[in-house]
């Protein structure tokens, strides 16, 4: 199992919302499709058939535990999956 699987199983558990290291957050979103944007350090994700937009920002390299919340709920609402092999 790669790191990547491991991290949505992780982040799917919902048991360390704040312990989420904020690089492999990031490069998980872009394997799940999404395209990103930067503006300052927000990191815009945008995806198509996809409604919301999510906004992240780095807190000390670590993701911020309510959005972390907020992609598990997008992966279990839109049952999305890996486009690719993670490394």
């Amino acid at each position: 199992m790669g790191k990547y699987q491991k991290l949505l199983i992780k982040i799917l558990s919902g048991s360390s919302d704040a312990n989420v290291d904020f690089e492999q957050f990031r490069r998980l979103l872009i394997l799940f499709g999404f395209s990103e944007r930067i503006k300052g350090s927000h990191h815009i994700f945008t995806k198509e058939d996809v409604e919301e937009i999510l906004n992240i920002q780095e807190n000390q390299a670590k993701a911020k535990p309510y959005q972390v919340k907020q992609v598990r709920n997008l992966i279990l609402k839109y049952q999305l999956k890996l486009e690719e092999n993670d490394s």
